[in-house]
């Protein structure tokens, strides 16, 4: 232990320490040189740097597609025997440690900084896809259910399992064996020492790449399903400068909220963020079908927990079956994988005093039961209403699908004032996932620039933070929406390296957990024998 902390203070003593800042500075100047030469390129050739990103995506998506089956199952099962063993039992930070967030704020920062955003573009848009094709070893008696259920694969236990192992993983190897709380620390037990240098240092500017494509990715395409809204609202017009001023007023909130810190910006606008998308979500259950909507989510989870090997080992063999999984569940995995990162490293900055049994169980099961719910209220409601209104809300998803929302709202709700209303409740909704993921990203950018501190200067939040939308919003004005894709094509291009990276998160877990399990034990028998001595 002492060792590693003097290893720490070795690999902070590199930092630059000038200008507010304090920064690692291969690890910055590296991410910065490769994500300004990137963006460079998807700029001045957007079309070539589409054809070749897209061509690598599509090649591993669709030829590797059991690849990513096994790795995904294998961290599920993996991710769950961790919660149910003994091994559920161990706390991060120590066996006295408190939680520094109530349960309802941990939930709400889950929900924000994880795929929130998910339910209100996918809900509807989703089910509404599956519904017009589906292999079909996929499909059953009824497609509305064999639509949800594979919506419910796409977005529940899986992803939420590949957030919860890294979230474990970093948290751990930081809170309890004192290292950095940045990517490099998962492969102590492999590399020992060598994550202090320059293996490290790779490691972590590869961690820095994928949050700040994936971020910048997520506020380009999200200015423009914004500014959808707004058009089909309030008839504001659909153009690069309404984009670039809504990436710069996310920037700025997100700016605020980073500056304040977790406790604070973050922690209250991710409680702002629930109630809103909660409010939201109680109307539409009240105002719509409320019976077809409890009965399409009992139906479908039945379907999703009585079929849940059968469609999550799902292969595809056939050219057609393998097309469809490499645009649908294959893309989905190779996404969540990329997001490791990001995801798995806010998640363990507010999980410290918590059980991994507390983390496992409160982000597979208890997450994704509430997304499930949630997803089901738009999505049902948005199949509800395509049947009575020949087929609009396919329409609206087909034509554009950051509209399916406001289309729904409008064929849900007769009044003109209660349509405004509920419409700038949902936008408020999406805008401030934009915010929390924003905010929350930028202080996972700071952690892994600066070594893995947790109390980086306020300066290099800042930084960070305006970066993303810089970032954003040139490749957005210069490149337009084929640059973005082309960015998220990149992203997803390190779903396959990235998943044998956590394969090796894998045995980096169990051997240091069984470590800690075997002095555990040690220590109770000492005890004991102390006690028995005692009595004797």
């Amino acid at each position: 232990m002492n060792q590693n902390i003097r290893n720490i203070k070795k690999l902070h003593s590199r930092n630059f320490q000038r200008f507010g800042l304090d920064m690692n500075l291969f690890v910055s100047i590296a991410s910065a040189i490769l994500v300004l030469g990137f963006s460079i390129f998807t700029i001045v050739n957007p079309n070539g740097s589409a054809t070749i990103f897209d061509g690598v995506k599509n090649y591993l998506t669709i030829h590797f597609n059991w690849v990513f089956v096994l790795t995904v199952n294998f961290i599920l099962l993996f991710t769950i025997f961790l919660g149910i063993s003994d091994f559920g039992k161990i706390k991060l930070g120590g066996s006295k440690a408190k939680p520094e967030f109530s349960n309802f704020a941990w939930y709400s920062m889950l929900f924000s900084a994880g795929i929130g955003i998910g339910i209100f573009f996918y809900g509807i848009a989703e089910p509404i896809y599956h519904m017009q094709n589906l292999p079909n070893s996929l499909t059953g008696k009824n497609p509305i259910v064999d639509a949800f259920k594979i919506m419910y694969l796409h977005w529940g236990f899986a992803p939420w399992a590949i957030y919860s192992l890294s979230a474990i993983g970093l948290g751990y190897f930081a809170y309890n064996k004192k290292l950095p709380l940045s990517l490099r620390s998962l492969f102590y037990p492999i590399f020992k020492d060598k994550i202090f240098g320059l293996l490290g240092d790779v490691i972590d500017t590869l961690a820095v790449l994928a949050v700040l494509f994936g971020l910048a990715t997520s506020l380009g395409l999200g200015a423009q399903q914004i500014n959808s809204g707004l058009n089909y609202i309030f008839g504001i017009p659909m153009n690069g400068t309404v984009q670039i001023v809504i990436i710069a007023i996310i920037t700025f909130i997100a700016t605020l909220s980073v500056v304040s810190g977790v406790s604070k910006g973050i922690k209250l606008l991710s409680e702002a963020n629930f109630f809103i998308s909660g409010a939201f979500l109680l109307l539409i259950l009240l105002i719509g079908p409320t019976a077809y909507i409890f009965s399409t989510y009992l139906s479908s989870m039945g379907a999703y927990l009585t079929e849940f090997f059968h469609i999550s080992l799902f292969t595809g063999v056939a050219e057609a079956d393998k097309v469809w999984q490499g645009s649908w569940t294959i893309f989905y995995w190779a996404w969540w994988v990329s997001w490791t990162p990001f995801v798995g490293t806010f998640i363990a900055r507010i999980s410290k005093g918590r059980s991994i049994r507390e983390i496992v169980f409160g982000t597979i099961f208890f997450s994704s039961f509430i997304i499930f719910f949630a997803m089901t209220i738009l999505g049902a409601t948005g199949v509800y209403l395509n049947q009575i209104h020949n087929n609009v809300i396919v329409q609206a998803v087909n034509a554009d699908i950051s509209t399916a929302l406001f289309e729904m709202i409008a064929n849900l709700i007769k009044s003109n004032l209660l349509q405004s209303i509920i419409s700038f409740i949902g936008m408020m909704a999406v805008v401030l996932f934009f915010v929390t993921s924003s905010d929350s990203g930028s202080l996972v950018v700071d952690n892994l620039t600066s070594g893995g501190k947790i109390d980086s200067p306020k300066t290099q939040r800042v930084f960070w933070a305006v970066m993303e939308g810089f970032i954003a919003a040139s490749v957005l004005m210069l490149g337009g929406t084929r640059a973005l894709t082309t960015l998220q094509s990149a992203v997803i291009a390190t779903g396959l390296p990235f998943s044998i990276l956590m394969l090796m998160m894998c045995y980096s877990i169990y051997v240091e957990l069984k470590k800690e399990m075997k002095k555990h034990k040690n220590y109770r028998l000492t005890q004991l024998k102390t006690e028995l001595d005692k009595i004797a």
